[in-house]
């Protein structure tokens, strides 16, 4: 298996022997006058991916990113409040019905984007996913099928690597790696889960368990949220990054986008416009890719709005930013007399599917997915607050953390038109208006939260918490420039090529229809190594940009 990897990813093999990022004085660099076959807006999940495969085909690649280029030795402390600089934490609004935080749990900023402080959990979407619509006559379904991302799916967990028990769920299937050891948390789920008459299943994480090329196995130090430290857990900075540069590409750090440039005559993308140490500069290529996530891509695209797109670049229909998806993510607590340490270990570690289809016996549509959470500290103390505990309660609370056990459900929150990002009247420090996200819950998804919260007590008293508590949160943004099978429903197709100018894609987590309730990183990377494929495969079809 590592071998099949090596030679389409070598990435892992060119760390150090200790597992770092290894510095390469020889890296390509392309002048801006340069026209560049490809210039991909965002070095995350899709934008990394999507390098990495074109360079290794031949393409001259850059990648701007607007945040740093991380190294992990250096940059990453194992300290929750030394590591809020690996957030996008720049201005933006948030409004509607019920507003959605944004930071920690859903945004990233640097080399790497959200994965180089998500938890590692890398689960597949269900075939379901894709018809929704068809089956239970919510959200849309996908102009593509489960079948045309299996293929990626297996690529990409083999890349990573995933570890994990065989999978009984959605498209049932084997990971690369055995399952890590399970700590606390997880024989806590593990117990509670036996007692109910649920399956749970120890995985998937996209962490280390072995030695992979110059990758080290996973420490167990429960820092994953921070940054992996010892490169362990997987992301695109030590998973696709290094064999991208090896083949011809260039990431561009610090670099801020300003808008995507369009040729009036012939409507066709020109490049990119970005601020580099305060200069602005424009960067020529014959396609351009923007994967800045769910909220900074929309951004962008109303941003480049031009006399032939005066509502922003791609919005002839009024379909940019609209069907943004969050994850309903309630997260429960269960107190036990015996010492859990949560924190030791992997965050999620043991995870259910069983509730993740439509039951038709219930008045909601869709379903949950539950997986054992470890918030450290900080994080503990504002599920705590969020309890309404203060003083001398709270103090109680938070010396008692080590009895603590804590899962964490994903609920698929349905897509709407009305949540949305739009341009605020504010400006950034670039002077470009800031995003306005609004996001209001349906019935549909109260009913969700619910049912996942019910069932996570329902755990956690059976494994013998004698006092529960809960906390509601959000988690995982994804939609906002949806794939769709035609202009007037969305923004890209299905090889997330914009129907309004041919050479411009979108590769990220916004062009999902649907958020299913797993973890998007997984399918992100996917979709982007599908469009990298047809890419490549189809040079008719570039020209035709």
């Amino acid at each position: 298996m590592a071998s099949e990897v090596r030679e389409r990813n070598s990435s892992a093999w060119l760390l150090t022997p200790g597992g770092a990022l290894a510095p390469d004085p020889d890296v390509r660099r392309f002048d801006d006058t340069e026209e560049v076959d490809l210039v991909i807006v965002g070095c995350g999940a899709g934008g990394s991916t999507l390098m990495q495969r074109v360079a290794r085909a031949g393409w001259k690649v850059v990648a701007l990113e607007a945040g740093p280029f991380w190294d992990p030795e250096s940059d990453w402390v194992s300290d929750e409040a030394g590591s809020h600089g690996l957030y996008w934490t720049d201005p933006r609004q948030i409004g509607g019905g019920d507003p959605v935080p944004l930071g920690s749990n859903n945004s990233g900023r640097g080399v790497g984007g959200s994965m180089v402080h998500y938890a590692g959990y890398t689960p597949r979407f269900h075939p379901s996913d894709f018809v929704t619509g068809t089956l239970d006559g919510v959200g849309q379904d996908w102009p593509l099928d489960y079948a045309d991302l299996a293929p990626y799916y297996s690529d990409i967990e083999a890349e990573l690597p995933v570890a994990g028990e065989d999978w009984p769920w959605g498209d049932p299937h084997r990971y690369p790696q055995r399952p890590h050891p399970v700590s606390g948390n997880g024989e806590v789920f593990q117990r509670g889960a036996f007692a109910t008459g649920i399956t749970a299943k120890v995985g998937p994480v996209a962490i280390s368990n072995g030695r992979f090329g110059h990758r080290p196995h996973c420490i167990y130090r429960g820092f994953c949220l921070q940054g992996c430290k010892v490169n362990a857990k997987a992301s695109p900075l030590v998973t696709h990054i290094p064999d991208a540069l090896a083949h011809g590409a260039e990431v561009r750090a610090e670099c801020m986008v300003t808008s995507v440039g369009i040729d009036e005559r012939t409507g066709a993308a020109t490049g990119v416009h970005y601020l580099r140490e305060g200069r602005q500069r424009f960067q020529r290529a014959r396609m351009v890719a923007v994967a800045g996530y769910s909220i900074e891509t929309p951004r962008l695209l109303l941003n480049s709005a031009s006399a032939r797109f005066p509502d922003g670049l791609c919005n002839d229909f009024d379909q940019v930013g609209r069907y943004l998806m969050v994850q309903g993510a309630p997260q429960t607590a269960g107190r036990f007399d015996a010492e859990v340490r949560m924190w030791k270990g992997p965050p999620p570690e043991v995870s259910t599917e069983d509730f993740y289809e439509t039951d038709r016996t219930k008045p909601y549509k869709r379903g949950f997915s539950i997986q054992t959470v470890s918030p450290l500290p900080i994080t503990w103390a504002e599920h705590v607050m969020a309890e309404g505990r203060w003083g001398a309660d709270f103090r109680r609370y938070m010396t008692d953390y080590v009895h603590w056990a804590c899962l964490g459900a994903l609920c698929e929150f349905l897509p709407q038109p009305d949540n949305r990002v739009t341009l605020a009247d504010e400006k950034d420090r670039y002077g470009l208006p800031v995003a306005h996200f609004a996001y209001t819950q349906c019935d549909n998804d109260r009913m969700l939260a619910k049912a996942a919260q019910d069932v996570m007590e329902r755990i956690l008293k059976a494994a013998g918490a004698d006092e529960v508590i809960t906390i509601q949160r959000y988690a995982h943004l994804v939609g906002g420039c949806r794939m769709a099978a035609d202009e007037r429903s969305g923004v890209v197709d299905a090889d997330c090529r914009s129907f309004a100018v041919p050479n411009l894609l979108v590769v990220d987590g916004s062009v999902l229809p649907t958020q299913g309730s797993a973890n998007p990183a997984l399918t992100i990377m996917a979709i982007a190594a599908r469009v990298a494929d047809r890419l490549v495969k189809q040079p008719e079809r570039q020209e035709k940009g």
